[in-house]
């Protein structure tokens, strides 16, 4: 099984798509949470009320998300199709002309608020004593991002990068219910390519073997995230 599904190009397509998937997703939330934790930071009216109604999406089931995102990407009732016609003038199908967008958009929309809380914690726990220093110092926002504020922050945001890395990885709910793999197999997610050997050919044996090669790249990328993460902190 092993010697099979290594030597099966058809497979290493599916690890090359999940990778695209898997970066354009957690880079796409690491920069969107990022933006939302340095705005929420600041103190301004309505800051609670803005960051309860940012985290809304993660109360929101992956197969409901999903459902939800086709109906919004739907080519003739769709709002984000008519939003784009209003914008180009052409209309547009996520789901048909540009698939992986469609997809990692959904994902960034769910789990961004997710690297926005770990990021906000992180810059909530930066000791006030040390911001003061900075300002007496009178260094520059950038210096003082650089100096007093990422080193740290610097051990969640690598935390929250390792926990998005594993779920992304096994990413299925939301590409299913969306795009089932398609069109052709443009989304099709190593996830969906277990489920498809293991529930519609019924070759379990190929699955399971699927699934633990899955499993060792998995624990590989947290290794190298947590070597990562001890480097950053010495």
């Amino acid at each position: 099984n092993y010697a099979r599904l290594l030597s099966s190009s058809f497979i290493w397509e599916r690890f090359v798509t999940t990778a695209e998937f898997v970066v354009s997703a957690v880079l796409l939330e690491f920069i969107l949470g990022f933006g939302l934790a340095l705005l929420f930071y600041q103190e301004f009216k309505g800051r609670r009320i803005a960051i309860t109604l940012t985290t809304m999406p993660l109360l929101v089931a992956p197969i409901a998300a999903g459902i939800f995102f086709r109906y919004i990407y739907d080519a003739t009732f769709g709002i984000f199709t008519y939003l784009a016609y209003l914008l180009t003038g052409a209309k547009v199908n996520m789901t048909k002309d540009y698939p992986m967008l469609a997809v990692v958009l959904l994902d960034a929309w769910q789990w961004t608020p997710f690297m926005m809380l770990f990021i906000l914690a992180g810059l909530e726990a930066v000791p006030k004593y040390l911001l003061e220093s900075a300002e007496v110092d009178r260094l520059s926002w950038l210096d003082k991002f650089r100096v007093v504020i990422w080193p740290t922050i610097r051990p969640l945001v690598m935390l929250a990068l390792l926990f998005r890395t594993m779920d992304a990885f096994r990413t299925f709910d939301t590409v299913f219910a969306l795009t089932e793999g398609g069109p052709g197999t443009q989304t099709e997610l190593i996830s969906l390519t277990i489920y498809r050997i293991g529930f519609k050919y019924f070759r379990t044996g190929e699955a399971c073997a699927l699934a633990f090669i899955v499993l060792v790249i998995v624990i590989l990328l947290t290794n190298l995230y947590l070597r990562m993460a001890k480097k950053v902190t010495v």
